[in-house]
C-alpha cells in the first residue's frame, strides 16, 4: 500500500498535535464531536476499558460479530505498523488517502475550536478517535468497539453512549496518571460506566471490582461478572490466541454477546468458529522465518509479565530449550517486572530501546535485570537483528527468538520484517 504524495505533509501536521490539548479532561472532545454534528451516535458501541485485554476482547468481539453477519467497526491504539491500524471496518484499516481526507475536514473545524485558547486545540489522539466516528458512521456499521486509549473516565472515547461496558483487567500502569493504588486505576477505568447501561467485568482483584461495582451501582446499572459466569474455568472458551489469559478474554466477550443478545442475536457455533481465528497482531504472534521461529509479544506491565511468564514456561516445555530473548520498554517501572521474568527464561537476553522518547535505555534496563541471572547480555541496535525483510540476525537454525516489551517495540519489528519501504508512522504513537 503507497501513501499518497500528500500523506507525509499530514503525517507531519498529525504528529505536531502532540502537544495541544494541554488541558486535561474530555471538554475538547465533547466541542469537535458537536461541532461534527454527533457521528458517534450514529451507530450502537461496545465501549472496553482495562489495564491488559483490552484490545483482545475487543478483536474477539469484532471477529464473532462479524462472523455472524454484521458490519463491524473496530477502534484501537496504538498501531504496530501503520496509523490506519487504529480504525478498521470489518477488518479493512484506515488508508492513507482516506487519512489525508478525514484531517483536511477536520482541520479547520479544530482551528475554530482551538482559535480562543490553544489548548482547547484537539489533540492527535482526539483527531483519530473524531475519524473512526466518521468513518463508522459513514459506514453504518451495525456495532463498534470503542477501547479506551489511557484511563477511561478522561479518554476522548468516553463521550459514547453505549449498549455496554467492559473492564477486562486492572492492574498498576501509567501509574504518574490514574493513580499508584488499584483502587485509583479501578476508579478511573470504571469512568466509563454509564447510567442504567449494563456492565461487564473481567477477571478484576476483590479490591478493583468492588470499586467497580460501587460506581456501576451509583449508576444504576446491571453487573455481570466473567467469573460468575464461568465458575469453572475448565469450560472457558477456547482461542487460536495463546495463554491462558486469551481465554478469560474470550469468556469475556462471549459473556458480552449473550447480555446483548436480544438486539445483536448470533449463532453460537460461529461465535466457536470466530474464536479459533483471531487475527491480533502482537500478542505471542508466531512468525515462522526461514529456519527460525519468531514470537513477537507486547508485555508493557506487572500483569502482563505474569502473562509472559505462563507462556515462557510452556515455550520452553514444547521446544526443550530456552529462547533468545530480546527486549526493550517504556519506562524503569515496566522494565523492572519484565527484566525479573525474561531472564528467568532466556538463554541469551538482547536488550533495544524502542525509538520513542520515552524509550528505557538499555543500560537501564541492565540494571534491572536480577543478580541471578546467568544468560549473556547483549546491548543491541534493531537494524543489525532485523536487517532486512524476514531476516533475524540472532540464533541458529531451529532456534526461537522472542521480542517482547513495548508494543511500540513489537511495531517496529513487523515493520522491519514485512516492508520493504520504511513505513515511517511509529512517531504517530500517543500513549505514555
Amino acid at each position: 500500500m503507497s501513501a499518497p504524495a500528500d500523506y507525509n505533509a499530514t503525517r507531519d501536521y498529525l504528529y505536531s498535535l502532540k502537544c495541544k490539548g494541554a488541558k486535561y479532561g474530555i471538554d475538547r472532545m465533547r466541542l469537535l464531536v458537536e461541532a461534527l454534528g454527533h457521528p458517534e451516535r450514529v451507530f450502537p458501541v461496545i465501549h472496553v476499558a482495562g489495564t491488559n485485554g483490552k484490545g483482545s476482547t475487543c478483536s474477539m468481539l469484532e471477529a464473532i460479530y462479524r462472523a455472524n453477519g454484521y458490519k463491524t467497526g473496530l477502534y484501537s491504539s496504538p498501531h504496530l505498523v501503520r496509523q490506519g491500524e487504529r480504525v478498521q471496518v470489518n477488518r479493512e484499516i484506515l488508508d492513507e488517502a482516506d487519512i489525508v481526507s478525514y484531517t483536511k475536514y477536520l482541520k479547520p473545524i479544530a482551528e475554530r475550536i482551538g482559535a480562543d485558547d490553544p489548548d482547547d486545540h484537539p489533540s492527535f489522539f482526539e483527531f483519530m478517535t473524531a475519524m473512526a466516528f466518521l468513518r463508522f458512521a459513514e459506514a453504518r456499521v451495525d456495532l463498534a468497539f470503542l477501547e479506551t486509549g489511557l484511563g477511561g473516565r478522561l479518554d476522548a472515547t468516553n463521550i459514547v453512549d453505549p449498549e455496554l461496558t467492559i473492564i477486562t483487567s486492572i492492574s498498576l500502569d501509567h501509574i504518574e496518571q490514574l493513580g499508584d493504588t488499584i483502587e485509583q486505576i479501578a476508579w478511573e477505568k470504571a469512568g466509563i460506566i454509564k447510567p442504567g447501561k449494563p456492565v461487564l467485568i473481567g477477571k478484576l482483584s476483590a479490591a478493583a471490582e468492588a470499586i467497580v461495582r460501587q460506581v456501576a451501582q451509583d449508576k444504576g446499572c446491571a453487573v455481570t461478572s466473567v467469573r460468575e459466569r464461568f465458575p469453572d474455568v475448565g469450560t472457558l472458551p477456547e482461542t487460536n490466541l495463546a495463554g491462558f489469559c486469551q481465554r478469560w478474554n474470550a469468556a469475556t466477550a462471549v459473556a458480552a454477546t449473550e447480555i446483548i443478545s436480544q438486539r445483536f442475536p448470533i449463532k453460537p457455533a460461529l461465535t466457536a468458529a470466530a474464536l479459533k481465528t483471531i487475527d491480533w497482531p502482537g500478542r505471542w504472534q508466531t512468525i515462522q522465518l526461514a529456519d527460525k521461529t519468531l514470537i513477537l509479544d507486547a508485555s508493557h506491565n506487572p500483569e502482563g509479565s505474569e502473562m509472559l511468564d505462563e507462556n515462557l514456561q510452556k515455550l520452553i516445555e514444547q521446544t526443550q530449550q530456552k529462547p533468545l530473548i530480546v527486549a526493550g520498554t517504556l519506562g524503569e517501572f515496566r522494565a523492572r517486572s519484565l527484566m525479573l521474568v525474561v531472564s528467568r527464561h532466556a538463554r541469551e537476553l538482547h536488550l533495544l530501546a524502542p525509538d520513542q522518547s520515552r524509550a528505557t535505555p538499555t543500560d537501564v534496563l541492565a540494571t534491572c535485570i536480577p543478580k541471578a541471572n546467568t544468560a549473556p547480555v547483549h546491548h543491541q541496535q534493531i537494524e543489525d537483528i532485523f536487517p532486512a525483510v524476514g531476516i533475524c540476525t540472532l540464533g541458529k537454525s531451529g532456534d526461537t527468538i522472542v521480542v517482547t516489551g513495548s508494543l511500540y517495540l513489537i511495531g517496529e519489528v513487523l515493520e522491519r520484517l514485512t516492508c520493504e519501504t520504511p513505513v515511517q508512522q511509529g512517531k504517530l504513537q500517543d500513549t505514555p
